[in-house]
């Protein structure tokens, strides 16, 4: 069984919403993400996504596209991504997942980046702009079933009815579902029309719901508990190791989920 799976089914049978934390590779540092992710663990996260860093990242707002720049005036490459996830697959237990633009995917070669994804330890894959009505020929869907990855389907409160539809018959593990449309980043209160829209896809998409963007604070996740299944958090944490010193870093990340009161 694929660990995303094993993890949701643990998070059912505890009663309580699951965390998905975010970090870009390579941001502050490559020995760093290893570090964060290492600590995200041990402080009860129950998924990370680790993020390819991207030149152009469309659905990140200025916090994630700031960490992606830094990332990549370091110098890193998608290569360091695949041996990070390796580095830190055979450290921590809980599931790890690449989120990624298409471009990379495309420009690696599809069924070598689900190959190599897979061989370097991930359990699934967040690609945002991947056009499903374009599986044909790009047989992105196809390989990742292959490679045992789960394709994690990202959907807006713009989605229509028609898109929900499309998606819920590809989906698997669980769905994205954004708390807003636009970019990722911190918001003081969730958009009121939340609900609204969570039960919408629920009339559709039977897999568990994730959501994210602007998710930022204990309050956030409380307020999700019943409705979805997993609270999405990642501004909010680059936002805590951006403003610590290098040296408490570790602590600061540790610090700030242990207030969140993850289990």
């Amino acid at each position: 069984m694929n660990k995303i799976d094993t993890k949701l089914q643990e998070i059912k049978e505890r009663g309580r919403i699951g965390l998905m934390t975010h970090v870009v590779v390579g941001y502050p540092s490559l020995p760093e993400t290893i570090s964060i992710v290492k600590a995200m663990a041990e402080s009860g996260v129950d998924f990370v996504e680790l993020q390819i860093p991207f030149s152009d990242p469309l659905a990140d707002g200025t916090t994630i596209m700031k960490a992606c720049e830094e990332s990549l005036t370091h110098g890193t490459k998608v290569k360091d991504a695949f041996t990070a996830m390796e580095t830190l697959s055979s450290e921590v237990q809980i599931p790890l997942l690449f989120m990624a633009y298409y471009n990379t995917v495309f420009r690696y070669g599809v069924e070598k980046f689900c190959s190599d994804a897979k061989e370097a330890g991930a359990s699934g894959l967040i690609i945002p702009d991947m056009p499903i009505d374009e599986e044909e020929q790009e047989g992105f869907y196809k390989y990742a079933k292959q490679y045992d990855l789960h394709t994690i389907q990202v959907l807006s409160p713009a989605s229509t009815e028609e898109r929900l539809l499309k998606n819920a018959e590809i989906a698997n593990g669980f769905v994205y579902c954004t708390a807003r449309q636009g970019t990722t980043g911190t918001k003081t209160e969730l958009d009121p029309t939340l609900v609204e829209y969570l039960n919408r896809v629920k009339k559709v998409i039977s897999i568990p719901l994730a959501v994210g963007f602007g998710i930022s604070k204990k309050e956030h996740i409380q307020s999700l508990n019943g409705t979805a299944d997993i609270a999405v958090m990642g501004s909010a944490l680059i936002e805590v190791v951006k403003n610590a010193d290098q040296s408490s870093r570790i602590d600061a990340v540790k610090e700030f989920l242990q207030g969140l009161k993850v289990e």
